[in-house]
């Protein structure tokens, strides 16, 4: 069963994922640094070597850094913009699909997404489940910010991914 957090900091599999997926095991680590600012560390959980639409995972990621819901939706969204998923109307839908779930977070604070195959995604904060969106394009693009090889954080993906130091300069 994957590694749940402890006082040093490790990130935490919500409970709940860990339960309805036993089989997930850790791929990676990595840490999303802006300027030379911690943003926040990132874990994945993956069921076999790479994350896949078709398969479950979990990205957890522990900000370092005090944000409110509404800018975590607005960069969320201008991600998936920039990588093309979705049709404007989609966008716009899902914006307000995220303003609605995600909470403000403070330094500490963990939100993670927990990829379910054929049915969308559901978000965690700090281990406890706040909303799910079942949508599998959603899905898709939101764990794309991360995981497509066109992100903004090549470092991180290829961390998170198990292939790398975790360094995201």
């Amino acid at each position: 069963m994957a590694a749940l957090a402890s006082e040093s900091g490790m990130l935490r599999l919500p409970p709940a994922a860990a339960r309805a997926f036993p089989a997930l095991n850790e791929s990676g680590t990595g840490t999303l640094r802006w300027f030379g600012f911690r943003v926040y560390d990132a874990r994945l959980w993956v069921n076999d070597e790479r994350p896949s639409p078709d398969r479950p995972f979990v990205l957890a990621l522990r900000y370092a850094r005090d944000f409110e819901s509404e800018s975590i939706a607005r960069a969320s969204i201008d991600e998936i913009e920039r990588l093309g998923f979705g049709t404007r109307h989609d966008r716009v839908r899902w914006l307000a699909v995220m303003q609605s779930i995600f909470p403000d977070v403070r330094k500490g604070h963990e939100l993670a997404g927990l990829n379910m195959p054929d049915r969308g995604v559901r978000f965690y904060l700090d281990g406890k489940a706040i909303g799910e969106v079942p949508d599998t394009e959603f899905a898709r693009a939101f764990f794309a910010i991360w995981l497509d090889p066109r992100t903004k954080a090549p470092a991180l993906r290829i961390a998170l991914l198990g292939e790398g130091e975790g360094k995201q300069r």
